[in-house]
């Protein structure tokens, strides 16, 4: 099941003026046997704005760390989820201009296992405010496209909607429910 994808964006909301540094990121679109699908809900208030926007749970991969433990760990910390890594969907590079941020984005497609406790960092609560939303398919695009009103939220929607219509497209060739 592995027909992964490549996306290369650009920021069109902020002017480029450099970029300083990568950051290698894991994400996952999860799904639950009922095809339900979890996200985050993010709240912040920051050098982008003060915005809410939906995001897919995941985080920066740390040092000697492999991608596969990476989403597991950052599933674990958003989602409280144990998931099993069902395929890699594909890599979507893109920046963000107004921090000089070049972002490399793993994404996945996981089943989840359980829901046990979620495992935040102290910025993930405090400046993120994260929370979970089980949402159908065509709730989670819905979404995407209410919260891409703002700039970040456009950045975010423009790189999460053909990723989900990927996994979207993934699930159904390969007959996972």
């Amino acid at each position: 099941m592995n027909n992964e994808f490549e996306i290369e964006l650009q920021d069109t909301e902020w002017q480029f003026s450099y970029i300083d540094h990568d950051r290698e990121i894991v994400r996952a679109i999860v799904i639950d046997n009922n095809e339900n699908y979890y996200f985050v809900r993010v709240q912040r208030d920051d050098d982008f704005g003060k915005v809410t926007l939906i995001e897919t749970a995941g985080g920066g991969v740390e040092p000697n760390e492999n991608l596969e433990d990476a989403i597991r760990r950052e599933l674990k910390e958003e989602l409280g989820a144990e998931v099993d890594i069902l395929s890699k969907i594909g890599v979507v590079s893109d920046y963000y201009n107004l921090i000089h941020r070049h972002n490399l984005n793993n994404y996945y497609l996981c089943r989840v296992k359980f829901f046990g406790d979620k495992n935040m960092t102290q910025t993930e609560i405090d400046d993120f405010h994260l929370s979970t939303l089980k949402l159908r398919y065509e709730e989670a695009v819905d979404e995407y496209k209410k919260y891409s009103n703002s700039r970040l939220g456009k950045l975010i929607a423009n790189r999460e909607i053909p990723i989900l219509m990927r996994a979207k497209k993934m699930i159904v060739e390969n007959h996972i429910f």
